[in-house]
């Protein structure tokens, strides 16, 4: 058996059984084999060690008629059991009855664990596997892999899974960025999640909720659990995720499985249309939401939602464009929010470009922002350098969103410019060519907890803003319609009459910010070139947009014209001096 510590190798490892698979299967398929292997592989190895005392408990149940189950869970010393007294490397002995005795060996697993494997559909591909006459050699590969925490710990085994994901990701040409997330981002997000919070979380005792609506294969569940048992071993997290995907959904189960976490509390589906967790609120919440993903196939369930439900749903602000559903995500966790008076909550999520500024006043998005600015939600964000995650090069964004924020935070955002804030990859993973150095998630910890300004290179990195810095007032400017001659047409009835008719064609609009008078800003920007103008009051929309980039643009002056004359003589010389000597 192989004992091993380094998780790349044991992924390379585990890689290393597709070559059993190349011919019987499309190499899009070898995930659906190799990933519930693993898993499979993993529990085994986990219960090893109580094999014995759960089964001879089970007998000694069994004839006394008692329900066996929660003393087969102290034995076990785990949240699940087996009552087979096969394990992976008895069934080496038979290689005859393989397939029955693998699959009997599947069903003796307490109910969650069976769940797992139905959600891998894994009973479909041990037939598949008994027919191309691969599947003895297949276990036989696994047993030679030692799994056990002992010698592969749970945050390795967590980076094996997500190795091996997108390795099947990049195979079947899916986005492996929707299973789950680098996990130096998630070390800055728990960081920035809890840094305000570090005497309350050194109180012995403590219990905290968390949750991830789009948990994925729950690493970010896993190293926030790993991040609060490190800083206090008295404090208890517990988890709480929903995830659509099944393949990630059965491997983020497993793993809580095996970390002693509930699993009741991991709920299979799509969180906007069927929320896993209806009258749950936490104390903290991480997300990574597909980025540009359209909302489509749920729009149905989510209007009715907004439209009968209003602000006692989660949807009241406003609905984003059916294009991209990020900011639904984002009113999802508002809604999951503890009330203050039950101590409230703080969470973060990675966002894309489009939620800071997409669509004007009035819009869907636009009240969304208003409604997260007017309500004092929103401590910080920071900008990521691009080229972060493993499906898009893009420029991403973490928002920390509180109810409960410190009193120098009221009332005022925090905007971080971590985008050059890098280092470079040894080797490319899918789109990801970059990542955070542990002294860059430090400075971004640093300046988040410092709440003050900042520059670096002479160049802005942290500023803090009013909330009213982002709003704005979206004015509609009306000119008079003019007839043939040049005279005002006025209106003939209603309101209107004797009043000049407003021209449709000249009508434009103007955004104020909310920091300055409508009128003062009129007089000042409009009447000058258009004395006959006036503002239609009853159209005026109040909008909220965060120009991040716009914050911490330093302006670089032109060259003088007498250095670009230099050069253009410069380069006209060599052109010149090349003409000769082709001549």
């Amino acid at each position: 058996m192989t004992s091993l510590l380094n998780q790349s190798t044991l992924s390379a490892l585990i890689w290393s059984v597709a070559d059993l698979l190349r011919g019987d299967y499309k190499q899009s398929d070898y995930g659906q084999v190799i990933l519930p292997m693993t898993v499979l592989r993993r529990l085994d190895c986990v219960l090893e060690a109580t094999k014995a005392a759960v089964l001879a408990e089970h007998e000694e149940r069994i004839r006394q008629g008692i329900n066996p189950e929660p003393f087969l869970l102290r034995q076990a010393r785990q949240s699940f059991y087996n009552t087979s007294p096969l394990t992976m490397a008895r069934l080496m002995g038979d290689p005859d009855h393989i397939r029955p005795n693998l699959l009997s060996y599947i069903q003796s697993f307490s109910a969650a664990v069976r769940d797992v494997f139905e959600r891998f559909e894994f009973h479909s591909q041990i037939e598949r596997l008994a027919k191309a006459n691969l599947l003895y050699q297949v276990v036989e590969k696994f047993v030679g892999f030692d799994l056990h925490p002992d010698s592969i710990s749970h945050y390795q085994m967590g980076l094996v899974f997500e190795e091996l994901i997108r390795k099947f990701a990049e195979l079947s040409n899916e986005t492996a960025g929707e299973h789950f997330t680098p996990r130096e981002v998630i070390r800055l997000m728990v960081n920035l999640l809890f840094i305000e919070d570090d005497a309350m979380l050194s109180r012995p005792g403590v219990v905290r909720t968390l949750y991830d609506p789009t948990a994925g294969t729950g690493g970010m569940l896993s190293f926030a659990g790993e991040y609060l048992a490190e800083h206090n071993p008295q404090a208890r997290l517990t988890v709480f995720g929903q995830e659509l995907n099944p393949e990630s959904y059965a491997i983020c189960k497993a793993d809580m499985l095996i970390k002693g976490q509930d699993v009741a509390h991991i709920a299979f589906g799509n969180t906007l249309s069927d929320d896993g967790h209806p009258h749950q609120r936490f104390d903290y919440m991480l997300s990574n939401p597909p980025f540009g993903v359209e909302w489509k196939k749920v729009e149905k369930e989510v209007r009715k939602e907004h439209e009968s439900q209003g602000y006692n749903g989660r949807f009241g602000p406003g609905l984003p464009r059916v294009s991209d559903g990020s900011m639904l995500f984002l009113l999802h966790l508002i809604a999951k929010m503890r009330p203050v008076a039950d101590g409230g909550s703080r969470f973060g999520i990675v966002l894309n470009g489009s939620p800071l500024f997409t669509g004007g006043a009035g819009s869907g998005e636009s009240e969304i922002r208003r409604h997260v600015l007017e309500n004092d939600l929103l401590e910080a964000i920071i900008a990521l350098p691009t080229d972060m995650f493993y499906n898009t090069g893009i420029s991403t964004y973490i928002w920390i969103v509180s109810n409960r924020k410190p009193g120098q935070r009221r009332g005022k955002v925090q905007l971080i410019d971590a985008s050059n804030l890098w280092q470079k990859m040894r080797k490319s993973l899918g789109s990801k060519r970059k990542e955070l150095s542990d002294d860059h998630i430090d400075q971004i910890t640093r300046l988040f907890g410092a709440f003050t300004e900042a520059e670096q290179d002479g160049k802005p990195i942290s500023r803090i803003f009013n909330n009213h810095d982002f709003g704005y007032r979206t004015i509609t400017v009306e000119r008079p319609e003019r007839d043939a001659a040049g005279q005002l047409v006025l209106g003939s009835k209603g309101r209107q009459k004797g009043k000049p008719v407003p021209d449709a064609k000249l009508r434009d609009t103007e955004n104020v910010p909310l920091s300055e008078e409508v009128e003062r800003y009129f007089q000042r920007e409009v009447l000058p070139h258009a004395p006959d103008a006036w503002i239609d009051h009853d159209k005026t929309k109040i909008g909220y947009e965060i120009p991040f980039n716009r914050h911490f643009y330093v302006f670089q002056p032109p060259r003088s014209l007498e250095a670009i004359d230099a050069d253009l003589k410069e380069v006209v010389g060599r052109i010149q001096a090349m003409l000769m000597e082709i001549l």
